[in-house]
């Protein structure tokens, strides 16, 4: 925006959720998440999220010490009508700043209430609020304007407020476009892998301290419930591209993990069944024992089953199943349905061990297959883990049958 001043290439950002609901548990902030994903992917580093009661001089403080630790501080809450909304009267501390009705927010909330044909309360004045450093944002959704603020000291603030479905439009349309005019994050690169089969320590292992330590690229794992990601991101340095610096070390990470990849980037296991089995112009009739549906959930309601058979849990001492059994049965559902694919999945749990021992008996027109694999636990998580397990057999023999 040409009315904006302008400031150095904004690298580094604090989130600060305020409202005291936060810290005794009434509301849960998903704010929060959403704005660090955002701030990360436009090549912003996201050094702190901190959440602060409604107190002023505690608010004060974050906004205080966020502007000295990064260049950006994005909060979201505090920006009511009410006495404990302090929002305002903290960022104008900072500034040194006094605030003061706007006539045109005033004249935007009196018209609100009078399209109603309600009262206009006094104590709303103070949304129509504005310091000298500060633009307002427009909230199409609720009777908060957000603040956009270049402090005198340098850096800036974003105030948004707290409700999800006004925070979200106001940061997408306004607050950040804005701080892509002033020069908003560097140049940027990340690639994740999804891996199945392994645990998170075993990847540690094999990648080693010295490639986990690297801070550019840098090299991080996670432990996801439906997979282990292992994702390198970089940022643009010495006239190396960050796409470059990512793809000299993910070349590392293919070569020692590539035969446990299944995914990449944010990919679920039912995208990445539906994406091959629509190359094969195939579907999949299925039936499952002793997952309690757990192999529907992962799947999700998707147009390439023709056929998902539930059926009651499958006891501790009750065995499994012959290899021939389960093949009979993944061949009955893929008669029944015409599908190409017919698979039969049994869990059971271990009495002893805890553990949940999957089989998975897959029949398709290139041939039939059964895998057996351990999950580990047993109970719901046992079962959820089973599940993942016979998505991660029919997706290797799907690849190996085309």
């Amino acid at each position: 925006m040409s009315d904006l001043p302008p400031t150095d290439r904004i690298l580094t950002a604090e989130v600060l959720s305020i409202g005291s609901e936060l810290l005794v548990g009434e509301t849960r902030d998903t704010n929060a998440g959403e704005l660090a994903a955002s701030l990360t992917t436009a090549g912003v580093r996201v050094e702190r999220i901190t959440a602060v009661p409604d107190r002023l001089e505690v608010v004060t403080d974050a906004f205080a010490t966020g502007l000295r630790r990064a260049g950006l501080v994005v909060s979201t809450g505090g920006l009511g009508p009410t006495p404990d909304d302090l929002t305002r009267e903290a960022i104008a501390g900072v500034c040194g700043e006094t605030p003061s009705v706007d006539p045109d927010l005033e004249r935007w909330l009196r018209d609100l209430w009078a399209r109603r044909s309600l009262p206009f309360p006094e104590s709303n004045r103070k949304q129509a609020w504005l310091i000298p450093s500060a633009h307002a944002m427009p909230n199409p959704n609720g009777t908060a304007p957000g603040w956009f603020v270049t402090p005198p000291s340098g850096g800036v603030i974003v105030a948004m407020p707290g409700p999800p479905r006004e925070m979200r439009p106001m940061w997408e349309d306004h607050a950040r476009p804005r701080l892509h005019a002033l020069g908003l994050g560097a140049d940027v690169a990340a690639r994740t892998y999804r891996l199945t089969g392994i645990g998170e320590s075993q990847v540690a292992e094999i990648l080693g301290d010295a490639l986990l330590r690297r801070a550019n690229p840098e090299v991080a794992t996670y432990a996801r419930a439906e997979a282990v990601d292992v994702r390198v991101s970089a940022v643009a340095d010495h006239g190396v591209s960050a796409a470059d610096l990512v793809s000299e070390t993910a070349a590392i990470v293919e070569e020692r993990l590539g035969r446990f990849v299944w995914a990449t980037g944010a990919t679920t296991w039912s995208q990445a069944l539906g994406a091959r089995l629509a190359d094969l112009g195939w579907r999949v009739a299925i039936t499952e024992t002793g997952t309690h549906g757990q192999v529907a959930a992962v799947l999700g309601d998707v147009d390439w089953i023709a056929l998902d058979e539930i059926h009651g849990t499958s006891s501790a001492n009750g065995g499994q199943p012959s290899d021939d059994a389960l093949l009979a049965e993944a061949r009955r559902v893929r008669t029944a349905s015409g599908a190409e694919l017919g698979v039969a999945v049994h869990a059971h749990e271990r009495e002893r061990e805890r553990d949940t021992i999957v089989t998975v008996a897959i029949v398709t027109p290139a041939g039939e297959v059964v895998e057996r694999r351990t999950a580990f636990l047993g109970g719901s998580l046992g079962r959820t883990r089973a599940a993942l397990a016979a998505a991660a057999a029919l997706l290797t023999s799907i690849h190996e049958a085309g």
